[in-house]
This record gives C-alpha cells, sequence and structure tokens, in this order.
C-alpha cells in the first residue's frame, strides 16, 4: 500500500477585482504563494485594468531554455508523492559514478539496504518529465552551470554530474578543483558544471573550503561580490543557503548577533542585487533551492525522545508533516524579498517533499574524518549524519525538479 504522501497545493484561481487597498493585499499573497511552493517570479501573473475596472492577465514571458510544458499542463510539481518504482530507480548506481565524496556514498560505507534508492516523486497533478541527460548536455553546449552554495548544494552538484557523466567518454572529461571552486569540464560540449563553496553567499569565517567548521559562523554585511566575481559569466546559476549565527559590518568591526530572519533576509537581498546587476535575464536562469531538512529529532515525528535518523529505513507518512528544524518564517523572507526581484527567479521547494525523507540520510554510513570513540561505537545516534543525503538517492529528485523548471517552466 503507497504512503499517503501529499503536501498542499499552490493553485489559486484570481476572481474579479477592482483596484483598491485589498488588492496590494492580494497581490502579496499571490507573491508568497509562488515563492512557497515553486513558481518563477517574473512569470506572477500581473494585473491590469480594463475601462470598467476589471482585471486583465498579461502574457508570461517565455523564459530561457524553456521548450514548452510538462505533460498535463502547468501544476505544483512541489506538491505530490513518493511512489515506489524499483523498475527506474536508481538512475545510476553509486558505483558507476566516480565523482560522489564518500561523505555520501553509503552503499560503499556499508548501508545494508538500498530501499531508500527506489523512490520517484509524482506530483497530484501531473507527471514529470523523464531526466533527458541528451537534452541537458546539449543545452549546456558552450556554456556554463553553477551550483553557488554549502555542501548540500555541493551534494546537489554532485548528483547532477552523476546523472550526465556516463555519455560523456571517459577522456572527454574532468573534474578538478581550485580552492572553493570545482569545474567539471564536458570537453567535447564545451560546457562546465560548476559548484563554488559560498555556504553564507556572503564572505564568511566559513569560507575556507576543507576547513570551515566553526562554532559561531559570522558573516561580512554587503561582501558578496567577494564570491560573486567568480560567478560572472555563468549562464545558469543554482543558489542555497540557511544556517546563520551572526554578522559584521565593512566599517564596524564589533560583531552584532541577529536572528536567523534577519540574516537571511540580508544575504538574499545581496543575492538579489548582485543577480539583476551580472546577469541577463534574456540570455540566463537563476534558481534558489529551500531548506534542506535535517531529521536529527525523532521526537519530531512521534519518535523516541534522544533518537535521530539513525536506523531510519521507511518514510514519515504523514502528510502534513513540517520538522522543527525548518523555520517557515524563513520561507516567509525569501518571499518578500523576492517579490521585489526586477528578474526571474525560480524558487525550488524542496523542503516539504524532503521532509518525509528521514531514511534518506547518510546517517553512519559514510567516511568519518576522525577516529571514532567507544562511547560513539557504543552509541551511533551521537555520530549519525541526519543532514546530509546518501547519492544516487533523494537529490536526484531535485535535479529531475531543476530539470523540470529549466525546460518546462
Amino acid at each position: 500500500m503507497k504512503p499517503p504522501f501529499s503536501s498542499p497545493t499552490s493553485s489559486s484561481v484570481l476572481r474579479k477585482a477592482r483596484f483598491s487597498p485589498y488588492l496590494f493585499t492580494l497581490l502579496a499573497f499571490i507573491v508568497f504563494v509562488a515563492v512557497l511552493y515553486g513558481e518563477d517570479f517574473s512569470c506572477i501573473v500581473e494585473l491590469g485594468s480594463e475601462s470598467d475596472g476589471r482585471p486583465i492577465e498579461k502574457r508570461r514571458e517565455k523564459l530561457p531554455f524553456a521548450i514548452g510544458e510538462i505533460e498535463g499542463g502547468r501544476c505544483d510539481v512541489f506538491s505530490g508523492m513518493w511512489v515506489r518504482d524499483e523498475s527506474n530507480r536508481p538512475l545510476y548506481e553509486e558505483s558507476d559514478c566516480p565523482y560522489i565524496q564518500p561523505q555520501l556514498t553509503c552503499q560503499e560505507h556499508g548501508r545494508p539496504e538500498k530501499e531508500y534508492q527506489f523512490w520517484r516523486w509524482k506530483p497530484h497533478d501531473c507527471s514529470l518529465p523523464n531526466f533527458n541527460a541528451t537534452l541537458m548536455l546539449e543545452t549546456l553546449r558552450g556554456k556554463r552551470m553553477m551550483f553557488v552554495g554549502d555542501s548540500l548544494n555541493r551534494g546537489q552538484y554532485v548528483s547532477m554530474v552523476c546523472l550526465l557523466h556516463s555519455l560523456i567518454p571517459e577522456d572527454a572529461k574532468s573534474m578538478e578543483t581550485f580552492d572553493s571552486l570545482t569545474i567539471f569540464t564536458a570537453k567535447e560540449y564545451n560546457a562546465t558544471i560548476e559548484f563554488y563553496w559560498a555556504p553564507f553567499l556572503l564572505e564568511s569565517n566559513s569560507d575556507d573550503a576543507v576547513i570551515h567548521r566553526v562554532s559561531d559562523r559570522i558573516v561580512r554585511k554587503g561582501s558578496i561580490n567577494k564570491h560573486g566575481k567568480y560567478w560572472k559569466g555563468v549562464d545558469i546559476l543554482v543558489f542555497n543557503t540557511y544556517l546563520w549565527r551572526g554578522s559584521f559590518d565593512d566599517e564596524v568591526k564589533d560583531i552584532v548577533e541577529i536572528t536567523t530572519e534577519d540574516a537571511f533576509r540580508m544575504a538574499m537581498k545581496s543575492m538579489l542585487k548582485w543577480v539583476e546587476k551580472n546577469m541577463d535575464p534574456k540570455k540566463t536562469r537563476v534558481f534558489f533551492t529551500s531548506m534542506s531538512p535535517s531529521h536529527a529529532k525523532s521526537i519530531d515525528w512521534g519518535g523516541e525522545a534522544g533518537k535521530n535518523c539513525y536506523n531510519e529505513t521507511t518514510m514519515i507518512e504523514d502528510p502534513t508533516y513540517w520538522g522543527s528544524d525548518c523555520r517557515k518564517s524563513v520561507m516567509e523572507v525569501i518571499g518578500e524579498v523576492f517579490s521585489k526581484s526586477k528578474v526571474p527567479i525560480t524558487f525550488l521547494n524542496i523542503t516539504q517533499l524532503s521532509s518525509y525523507r528521514r531514511d534518506a540520510h547518510t546517517s553512519i554510513y559514510k567516511k568519518q574524518w576522525s577516529p571514532l570513540t567507544p562511547e560513539q561505537l557504543a552509541n551511533p545516534v551521537t555520530y549519525a549524519d541526519c543532514v546530509h543525503w546518501c547519492l544516487p538517492g533523494l537529490q536526484d529528485t531535485w535535479n529531475e525538479l531543476l530539470f523540470t523548471k529549466l525546460f518546462y517552466p
């Protein structure tokens, strides 16, 4: 029996309205819903007015790289359910992709089952197109695609490379790392898929791509150009960021503690200004991936206190589940900031669909960078990684959704 996984839909009906103060409230609500459920911000319906006051809809502009609509017409691809599909999953084998970091190779590190690999995301009201690696590579011919953010965005980057590399001859591809920048090159296509380590987008004390585990994370306000200079000339940009602690100003050196929401707002505004200044909306696309949930507290889903994702091999079945680690207030900040964007920003709302997947984390099945203590070995819950995801696995679905929004927005 298939678990009844689902999430709210984002469809809405615009009824007859007249210009009034209430109309602006309605428009603000539409923008927030679009952020929360994955619409493209340049394509939000704009209202004009006929002579009798009736609203009219302005036509949607075609986004770069778009080739049509998904089967079944437009729908909220982030609202759906997980269905078991062993005949078509996984999309590649762990052993066939040499680019996966040892932190994500769960089978190599002893995970005893593969059940987490066999699930496919199915939207309620339409069907996702199959990931077409040939189409993706041809689209990237002569172009650059870059993922910018933290280790979770790096996982999605590696997933994308794994989805594409088998079509490229061994002597026609390479991967190199230069400090914060990792570049996968498909030589015959003159294309690169890149990852740039900037966990908070702004300059921070976590900018070292290797040594970045600090107890107090600090960012410098107004410093996005420190990293942004490496993003110029990219054709498809995929951003993410989430975890915050505080910030300090360029001129005032004293550290000032600020809320997660204010820090996030600061980063989003900086990113938006950079995109508006440096990205041509007629030729390029920009994506932003929502919060990736962790499963560090089993009590969130009705489990035993003090436990986490360790030994979890099934999904959460409650379709309304929302973990304590994911702040809806941060989603509201995204809506607030992106609603003012002058260029298209496509929001990949992976939070809810990923929240069900307590089974898909690396847990203890990964490379451990430090020797485990006897106490840890006696209680694996203490060192289980409930933040990152096994590959192949959940993050391949994130890229299927990215593929869908790129070509069928």
